[in-house]
């Protein structure tokens, strides 16, 4: 586990937040009513019966609690965790008193995305927790109600002076994003019971959790390169690896580039002529307009969502690993975007863009918002992903196409979303508005706008060689 990050606490008296528990005022009551019927009716037996609870309580209570018990939350160092890997965390109590705990009741909420399979204590000796490490907040936390969860449930353990007992909760976690463990609390007795602390409650903690990418693969025709480096073979003469015929030597080639069997045929010295390898930018474009279907987790059904951001982290890790410079735009009113660059840096970068993408419904076309003067570059490939539920993303889809933009549409809406089943109206609804959205691809595909559902490997294979043989085709130009 990685070192516990104490909260802070605010400054509180001696014995402040300790209150008697009902056993105290019975054993109180009880030592009081037999002395007063001993001293009023001349028995002495009733007094020595009144000692023994008269002395407990005070034995019991010749040492007080001068500090409430410190919790807080620490997550597993296991490394980045990834939808299906493996989380632990651990909810910790300190005692930082002069008097042992009795009893010590902690629980602590998780999110529902956080499976937790495995809950038990460890107990750690001799740890120093400042006095002013304790916390209280209101903050709250979506609650466990899967009920496939063992932490949903209060632990019961004690702590000695000087020692934090922690408990190690382990499980899977079942869908990316940022999900919380905590807020967590603990109720403490000392004393045999006779006092006990108020709820001590610690800030939730926020464990990361990157989408799992799908292997995927994708041809390397690129409609137009960029830069002077790269792995995309362009149509431009250059330093490179493609072969693109012989010629006659001229001044400035290299030596090394001289063909000695062309040139001993020839009588003259001939050069072999390759064309550059350039690097391409590409444009990922995320529809947030719009939600459909349920996510089960990554086990389970995959939502717009969960396809959106799985996609996207698999097209970025391609491009990515062979040098290609990756951005990433929201089509919706946030209009976040991340900047275009290439390397490893980048796909981490890109993971941690990807948590925090949520769905943000909006009436205003956010167009304007979204492509700025001069943001998307001429050359780039821009490829959109949308379920196409707004007519608004048809519009967008439509008005890059026109601009000279190289787009290309992946359907990201689910193929087992099902059709309502009431009564009426409604699936008739259903079948006509599926009837609309196959004439709004059937419009985006006459615009020159390739529409292809995500499948994982391969899916973007064809569209990518059809928009690269448009790119290279001759334009006619009209006078």
């Amino acid at each position: 586990m990685t070192g516990p990050t104490v909260p802070t606490a605010t400054e509180a008296e001696p014995a402040a937040g300790w209150a008697p528990t009902p056993a105290l005022g019975r054993a109180v009551l009880l030592a009081g009513l037999l002395l007063v019927a001993g001293v009023l009716l001349g028995r002495v037996d009733l007094i020595v019966l009144a000692t023994p609870f008269a002395l407990g309580t005070a034995y019991a209570l010749r040492k007080r609690p001068t500090a409430l018990p410190q919790v807080w939350i620490a997550q597993g160092d296991g490394g980045p965790l990834v939808e299906g890997g493996d989380v632990t965390a651990a909810v910790s109590v300190g005692n930082p008193d002069t008097v042992d705990y009795d009893l010590v009741v902690m629980r602590s909420r998780v999110s529902p995305w956080l499976r937790i399979d495995r809950a038990g204590f460890t107990r750690d000796e001799a740890v120093d927790v400042p006095p002013s490490a304790t916390a209280e907040t209101g903050a709250t936390a979506a609650a466990n109600g899967r009920g496939r969860s063992v932490a949903d449930r209060p632990f019961v353990t004690s702590v000695p002076i000087g020692a934090a007992v922690d408990l190690e909760l382990a499980g899977k976690a079942l869908r990316w994003g940022r999900h919380p463990i905590g807020p967590a609390g603990a109720r403490v007795a000392t004393a045999g019971g006779l006092l006990v602390s108020r709820a001590v409650i610690t800030e939730p903690v926020l464990v990361r959790v990157y989408p799992r990418t799908e292997p995927f693969e994708a041809v390397e025709a690129m409609p137009r390169a960029a830069g002077l480096v790269g792995a995309h073979h362009s149509r431009r003469p250059g330093e490179g690896g493609e072969l693109a015929g012989v010629r006659i030597f001229a001044p400035g080639d290299r030596l090394r580039r001289i063909d000695w069997r062309v040139s001993l045929r020839a009588r003259q010295l001939h050069v072999a002529a390759t064309l550059s390898d350039r690097d391409a930018e590409v444009v990922v474009l995320l529809d947030v307009l719009a939600e459909a279907g349920r996510s089960g987790g990554v086990a389970g059904a995959a939502s717009v969502l969960d396809t959106t951001v799985r996609a996207t982290a698999a097209i970025a890790e391609h491009y990515l690993h062979r040098g290609d410079r990756v951005s990433l735009l929201e089509y919706g009113p946030a209009a976040r975007r991340l900047r275009p660059a290439a390397g490893r840096r980048q796909y981490l970068t890109v993971l941690e863009w990807l948590l925090d993408v949520r769905v943000h419904a909006s009436a205003h076309e956010p167009y304007d918002q979204v492509f700025g003067p001069q943001l998307l570059s001429s050359d780039a490939l821009v490829v959109v992903l949308t379920p196409l539920l707004d007519e608004r993303s048809a519009q967008m889809l439509a008005r890059l196409a026109r601009g000279g933009r190289f787009v290309v549409a992946v359907d990201t809406l689910p193929t087992d979303l099902a059709s309502p089943k009431d009564r009426g109206w409604a699936e008739v609804a259903y079948r006509l508005w599926r009837l609309d959205r196959d004439i709004m691809i059937g419009q985006l595909r006459e615009h020159g706008v390739p529409v292809v559902r995500w499948a994982g490997a391969g899916s973007l294979d064809q569209v990518l060689r059809d928009v690269a043989r448009l790119a290279t085709a001759p334009r006619v130009g009209g006078r």
